[in-house]
């Protein structure tokens, strides 16, 4: 690596903690790295001509409006890098917003510095024994969240309410959650929880409308380059090379609806189907507080994408986890023959696997959008039109 390449980490447990991997090269080549990665994934076409990928980009620290940390013996951190039974003690984050470094702060000074840390009942994942395990800490741009998650099967659980409860009274965080998970589960997210303070709702505004989630349920960790991501989107639709008014939009692997209801009014009627439940509930206030008169909610999987009746003239987004479209939901939008398909991507390498069954589509436009930068991990749109 030449001089150019590198860059000083700015991260005091760089190279300890398991999470970043990226800091020590400087920003210009991680993202020239991405864009060649992206290039090999998605075809022969676009890797011989690897500039034709449009970059977008923000700060390259002090992004994250979402981190999961772990309750040790010496306080609060993150996975030690090579050894996830080992935790390093994190006293702030870079990669963290600010708003999430000062909940950091105020977290330690309550249950760790000269608080009695060895009373706090840390889980110990050897064993499988104690009680505090994650503090789940969410910040986007106007309110705040931390979720603590607690072993259900500790005989502790009601000392450590209390505590919490206690916690809350000055706790700045605008609302404090309480989340139960077997011993045997590593989840920072479950079923079983309520709150002691506020909601379990957060919000986040996306280009003119307000989107509510829940704290158990997923959504991006970048505000800033998540918005990017739908104004490129909103792009792509007005310019399509059709007039897609008389169009239905099927909104797939739609989380709370940000793609569909973000664009409804392009379309002539809206499905956002989804399968998680606290999307669902989501998705549906997000229908009512953005006023959107022509979306209808499906709760389905995608794979059962045959069971919904479709217009001929269809216009599709999906945006499926890491793991891709399965293989009967592909199956099924080939069937139906849309003309536009806008695949957003958070693993290239499975977007590329993807790619390759759409035989009867071309790629005529690809970008990358650099949600997770000081790591390898990248999102990608592609747009595709049937030849």
């Amino acid at each position: 690596m030449s001089s150019d390449e590198s860059s000083t980490p700015l991260c005091p447990y760089f190279g300890k903690c398991g999470g970043c991997s990226s800091q020590h090269i400087s920003y210009e080549q991680q993202l020239d790295n991405k864009r060649k990665q992206l290039a090999s994934c998605i075809g022969a076409d676009i890797i011989n001509d690897p500039d034709s990928i449009k970059i977008f980009s923000a700060e390259p620290y002090h992004y994250r409006n979402r981190m999961d940390f772990i309750f040790h013996n010496s306080g609060i951190g993150l996975r030690e890098k090579g050894n996830w039974k080992s935790v390093v003690d994190i006293e702030q984050c870079p990669i963290s917003n600010d708003k999430l470094n000062k909940l950091i702060k105020e977290l330690r000074e309550h249950f760790c510095l000269g608080s009695g840390i060895h009373d706090l009942d840390s889980f110990d994942v050897r064993k499988n024994t104690g009680t505090f395990r994650y503090a789940v800490i969410r910040t986007p741009t106007d309110n705040s969240s931390i979720s603590f998650v607690l072993n259900e099967d500790s005989s502790k659980t009601g000392d450590a309410i209390d505590r919490i409860k206690h916690y809350a009274e000055s706790s700045t965080a605008d609302n404090i959650i309480i989340t139960y998970v077997p011993k045997h589960t590593d989840s920072s997210i479950s079923e079983e929880f309520f709150a002691v303070k506020g909601t379990d709702m957060l919000s986040e505004d996306y280009l003119d409308k307000t989107f509510y989630y829940s704290v158990q349920g997923f959504f991006q960790n970048n505000t800033t380059m998540a918005e990017k991501m739908h104004e490129y989107v909103r792009s792509l639709i007005n310019s399509s090379s059709s007039d897609v008014s008389d169009h239905s939009l099927l909104d797939l692997y739609a989380g709370v609806g940000t793609f569909g209801i973000n664009n409804s009014s392009s379309f002539k009627k809206v499905f956002i189907v989804e399968s998680d439940k606290h999307c669902i509930e989501a998705a549906r206030l997000n229908i009512e507080k953005n006023d959107i008169k022509n979306a209808e909610i499906i709760e389905l999987d995608a794979m059962q994408l045959k069971k919904i009746e479709l217009s001929e003239k269809l216009f599709v987004i999906t945006d499926p986890p890491r793991s891709g479209m399965h293989p009967k939901t592909i199956e099924q939008l080939r069937r139906l023959k849309p003309k536009t398909i806008i695949y957003i991507s958070c693993n290239i390498a499975q977007l590329g696997k993807d790619l390759e069954k759409f035989k009867e589509y071309h790629i005529k436009n690809s970008a990358m959008f650099d949600l997770f930068p000081q790591t390898p991990h990248v999102e990608a749109i592609v747009l595709l039109e049937r030849r």
